[in-house]
């Protein structure tokens, strides 16, 4: 796997290189800004990119700007924010303009190399991978009255768990229920959302993205 790596720090450009090397991904370019961000990821047609959220010259949300613009000429690119920062707006224009292979993560939450390593090979593989505290934070933004008061309190446990990208045996696995439990409460997640089966539709997706407040 190639990866390009967009962080303003030196130091901690060098570390997640070094923690990519280390598991056998490959760093083609280690860049500090947006314009860098997009201009590697044209240069090298990596299979992802790390990218920090605020970089050169306003330090708020550069990163995730060029996020957006790497994935507005390249639609479905695989992208990982990884950032001390939960930047809420362009975090659901990322996810919402396509969920799949994307990735946040929060640095002081990451405790495990083998975690990080992990997201790496999951987004760049197509899947979402959204931090607890992401997900807990934009849930706290939602209003009464909406599609998923709807959900029982453990339908909602099951669709937060869906939105960190857990497959049905993570969350049976996390619940302690049967695969066939979590199926159930998603059908029913699927029916309250008025999520019908569509050829064109990832119902999943879509589930996930009315959790975060996008659908």
């Amino acid at each position: 796997m190639r990866v390009v790596i967009a962080e303003d720090s030196v130091l901690l450009r060098e570390g997640v290189a070094r923690l990519l090397a280390d598991g056998g991904i490959e760093t083609v370019a280690a860049v500090g800004d947006g314009p860098g961000l997009v201009a590697a990821v044209e240069e090298h047609e990596p299979d992802l990119a790390v990218v920090d959220v605020r970089m050169p010259p306003s330090h708020t949300d550069e990163g995730l700007r060029a996020a957006l613009a790497v994935r507005a000429s390249r639609p479905g690119f695989p992208i990982l924010v990884f950032s001390q920062y939960v930047e809420e707006r362009y975090a659901l224009d990322l996810i919402g303009e396509g969920a799949a292979a994307v990735g946040y993560l929060l640095k002081e939450r990451v405790a495990d190399v083998s975690d990080f390593l992990d997201a790496v090979r999951r987004v760049a593989g197509g899947e979402t991978v959204i931090d607890p505290e992401l997900v807990t934070q934009l849930l706290g933004r939602r209003r009464r009255g909406e599609p998923l008061d709807a959900l029982t309190p453990r339908e909602r446990e099951v669709l937060g768990l869906m939105a960190e990208g857990r497959s049905n045996l993570a969350i049976a696995s996390r619940l302690s229920v049967t695969a066939g439990a979590v199926e159930k409460h998603i059908s029913g997640i699927f029916l309250k959302l008025g999520l019908e089966p569509a050829p064109e539709d990832h119902r999943r997706v879509l589930a996930v993205l009315a959790y975060l407040g996008r659908a």
